[in-house]
């Protein structure tokens, strides 16, 4: 394979080209769409001056145990720790033409300059970083880094193009973690499969999030129901209600204290509080609100999200952040003027504040989640399902994100009977603010929205007294719940909060949690079932951070 030269943009001399190599062949093509190069081959496009092929995922990978030494590829309690002195990388499987199309392509002696243009985060930069040593090449690297696979990002992009040196860190920090799995992985895997004898999977990321399951799973079995009683006091047009009482005995005797007895108000409450907009998404709060509102898992919304992404419709995904920058905010605003239309708001009429979702000291490498302009005048119903559903919770958010706060009034009324206090809470709404917009979405979609159980109160004063009607109410005790992906990921991203000296937040990332759970939880659920029987003991999640 020898591709054909073309000038480079307007240079001068001999012909040079420029090698851009991106991570997927849908996004390769959607770059090689903006810069000219529309001449397809086999593996890559050319044209303008460029190449632009791409990796398929993960094309070089860490080499097995069994790759060091023959003997590894049995596992042997003493063989272990197994360490190696040296690193080795292999390509992956199956993926062993496009490497070399890559390898043909980069040692063409009129490829001047290397454009790594895989996802702008730690993973892309470990995919085209281990692709570029294995192929022993030291041409130099620019990095295209974007946020959304826009046109006019890319354009952007390619015009401001960075030094491949300013993310030499982030490709260390990569690979230290992929070096730290492996290690951990293929250590920890082989002594518990050895000592047990059975394949037990264990990773640095992978059994933490097992022990909070099985963790979980045996508080809720060993948990055992305890009864409680309330005494309920209607006074007409409010109920009074007393603090949980586990005593049945002093239940009954508050109860016949009280039925049919003066109560008298001791205290009227006003307050006047507001509910902030929420933040936009990253990708984390997305998959936990997908899977509450959608039922969808992590890995789906993974799914949806980048193939939105890909299509132009959503910014990057696989972000951390839920605030935007100031240079966003003309953009932004043209965004949500396009999304508007999404939601058929009718009369309501949401001031726009972008102040709430701009802070440029709180984005790091991206942004947080948010439609692009490319929906503008799109029909959305046109999208399958999934990803229709994915892309109005995102543009949801991003109108209730800009609109005013929800305000409300808060009344509580403590009342005395027979010694014993009573409340009762009431509230009424001040204005919906961007509420209003949830509302109206839900209503649209025919699904009932969560009513807030306070009502409002009637007008009350202290020293006022009522005859009240009582009943006694019990109750019991409730179980913790299982997780669901909702819950899990909040755990693995607050799973280290406790431990002062460290500053990462959580186990995993929001790129790596989605596939942890399909991985860990799905396919190796003999393995929890294994560790409940055996009762293995995990070492304390700092281990594995």
């Amino acid at each position: 394979m020898s591709p054909r030269s073309y000038p480079y943009s307007k240079g001068k001399g001999r012909e040079r080209m420029n090698l851009v190599i991106a991570e997927k062949p849908s996004v390769a093509k959607s770059i090689a769409d903006v810069i000219g190069a529309n001449s397809r081959k086999d593996g890559y496009m050319e044209g303008n001056g460029y190449f632009v092929t791409w990796c398929v995922g993960h094309l070089v990978e860490l080499a097995s145990a069994d790759f060091y030494d023959e003997k590894y590829a049995k596992w042997k309690y003493e063989d272990l720790p197994i360490l190696p002195e040296e690193w080795r990388y292999v390509i992956s499987k199956g993926k062993e033409k496009q490497m070399k199309i890559i390898g043909a392509l980069i040692k063409q002696s009129d490829v001047t300059t290397i454009i790594a243009a895989t996802d702008s985060g730690r993973e892309g930069e470990l995919i085209f970083r281990l692709v570029y040593e294995k192929l022993g090449c030291n041409k130099p690297i620019k990095r295209l880094w974007i946020s959304s696979m826009e046109e006019s990002a890319i354009t952007e992009g390619f015009k401001n193009l960075h030094d491949g040196k300013e993310f030499e860190l982030l490709y260390e920090a990569a690979l230290s973690r992929a070096k730290a799995d492996w290690i951990v992985g293929i250590n920890a895997t082989r002594l518990f499969s050895v000592l047990y004898g059975q394949t037990l999977n264990i990773g640095r990321v992978m059994s933490p999030t097992l022990a909070m399951i099985v963790e979980r799973e045996a508080n809720i079995s060993a948990f055992k129901p305890q009864p409680f009683y309330t005494i309920q006091l209607d006074c007409g047009d409010f109920i009074l209600v007393s603090e949980k009482i586990t005593d049945k005995k002093m239940a009954e005797t508050i109860y016949k204290g009280c039925d049919r007895q003066s109560v008298i108000i001791k205290e009227v409450e006003n307050k006047e509080k507001i509910e902030k907009p929420p933040k936009l998404y990253d990708l984390t709060t997305l998959q936990r609100e997908a899977n509450r509102q959608l039922g969808f898992t992590a890995e789906q919304t993974l799914d949806y999200v980048q193939s939105l992404y890909e299509k132009k419709f959503l910014t990057y995904p696989r972000t951390d952040s839920r605030y935007l920058t100031e240079d966003m905010k003309e953009n932004t605003l043209a965004v949500v003027e396009a999304i508007a239309g999404f939601f058929m708001l009718g009369n309501i009429q949401l001031p726009i504040c972008m102040e709430q979702v701009i802070d440029n000291s709180k984005v790091s490498d991206h942004h947080a989640i948010i439609p692009t302009i490319c929906v503008k005048g799109y029909d959305i119903y046109s999208l399958p399902f999934g990803e229709r559903e994915i892309l109005l919770l995102v543009a949801l958010r991003l109108i209730c994100a800009v609109g005013e706060s929800n305000r409300y009034k808060e009344t509580i009324i403590r009342a005395s009977c027979n010694n014993t206090i009573f409340t009762s809470k009431g509230k009424v709404v001040i204005s919906d603010g961007f509420k209003a917009v949830e509302k109206n979405y839900y209503a649209s979609k025919k699904e009932q929205v969560k009513k807030d159980k306070d009502k409002a109160l009637p007008h009350v004063a202290q020293g006022e007294t009522f005859t009240a009607k009582a009943t006694i109410k019990e109750g019991k005790t409730t179980p913790p719940k299982y997780f669901t992906d909702d819950t899990l990921l909040s755990a693995m991203e607050n799973a280290n909060n406790a431990l002062e000296d460290i500053d990462r937040k959580g186990i995993g990332t929001p790129a790596t949690r989605a596939g942890i759970l399909e991985n860990s939880l799905r396919q190796d659920l003999q393995s929890v079932k294994a560790i409940r029987k055996q009762s293995i003991l995990f070492l304390p999640i700092r281990v594995f951070l």
